[in-house]
């Protein structure tokens, strides 16, 4: 595995994913104000008030070399998105995660997400040499779940009363994955429906 480079940018039609930092605390607040996002207790979206701990957070994860968080930014106007990341790097697999992910409401149905994960994925796949990428979600997020489904990923089990949700309920967790040779696949179906967005 190539090591993940912790202040890439990767950049497509529709949206950048750049660097987390502290500078993107106030299009943050605006981006999750968007939808109430956090209002859904089956997601770890921060309220307004708890997006600089959770920049704080991220950006401590990143120094101890866990997680690699960016922010997702619209091409078109600069216009901050929402948030994702790589974590649970594992070079000794290799493998990588794909998560912490959240976007402003009113983007949903665009692309953007789309092209955050091809994004993603093909920076795993084809620059890191990864040999799965994984993504986990709660078991009663069916969007989340039809989303990741959508990708081309399988599903690899459940994890039964996984840990806490925000609300104190235990979660189980739903696990997928994508492995290398179901990569081609997997990008062509995503380069597909991004040409949709893009046309």
């Amino acid at each position: 595995m190539t090591d993940i480079d912790r202040d890439i940018t990767l950049s497509g039609a529709l949206v950048r994913l750049e660097p987390l930092s502290h500078d993107h605390h106030d299009g943050l607040v605006e981006a999750t104000n968007d939808g109430q996002m956090w209002t859904r207790w089956y997601t770890s979206v921060p309220r307004p008030e708890g997006i600089a701990q959770m920049i704080d957070e991220r950006l401590r994860l990143k120094d101890e070399g866990s997680m690699v968080p960016f922010v997702a930014v619209r091409q078109s106007d600069g216009t901050v998105l929402g948030s994702t990341a790589f974590y649970d790097i594992r070079p000794e697999v290799p493998r990588v995660s794909i998560g912490y992910t959240w976007n402003r409401a009113s983007t949903h149905g665009t692309g953007t997400n789309v092209e955050s994960k091809l994004l993603l994925m093909t920076y795993a796949f084809e620059t890191a040499r990864c040999a799965g990428v994984r993504y986990e979600t709660s078991w009663s997020n069916q969007q989340s779940r039809a989303a990741i489904e959508r990708l081309g990923a399988h599903l690899d089990g459940v994890l039964r009363a996984d840990r806490l949700q925000s609300n104190g309920a235990l979660r189980d967790t739903v696990v997928y994955s994508i492995l290398a040779h179901e990569w081609p696949s997997a990008k062509a179906n995503l380069e597909l429906r991004l040409a949709r967005h893009c046309d």
